[in-house]
């Protein structure tokens, strides 16, 4: 019977374990290709060339950007509302099912991203 108890509680800290994990965030660093702000997501290019397609939300928050919303004071509070194509970003982003959700973006000035790209 001892084992049988054993045996349970390791198979419910097993779960436990599981549901409470928290999601790993990666970054990426590039410039956006492309916006759809319908879909709300931007195509990042990176130095070697690959191509990510991250999404934002509403929690999605930007740093070194003008601030968007209305009402919002600093940048380093607003919530994202798209980039522009050809600003050189550094996202940081959570992926679940194959599909990345964008955490955190940081923008670089776009006289950045240009001499980057030349």
């Amino acid at each position: 019977m001892k084992k049988f108890w054993i045996a349970v509680i390791g198979v419910a800290l097993a779960f436990g374990t599981a549901l409470f994990a928290e999601d790993v965030v990666h970054a990426v660093s590039g410039i956006v290709k492309s916006v759809d702000k319908t879909t709300k997501t931007m195509v990042v290019k990176t130095s070697d060339g690959t191509e990510q397609t991250i999404k934002w939300t509403d929690k999605t928050t930007v740093e070194g950007a003008k601030a968007t919303g209305k009402g919002v004071a600093d940048a380093s509070t607003a919530t994202y509302d798209g980039a522009k194509e050809g600003t050189k970003v550094t996202v940081k982003y959570t992926e679940k099912g194959g599909e990345k959700t964008a955490v955190a973006v940081k923008n670089a000035s776009k006289a950045t991203a240009k001499a980057v790209t030349q």
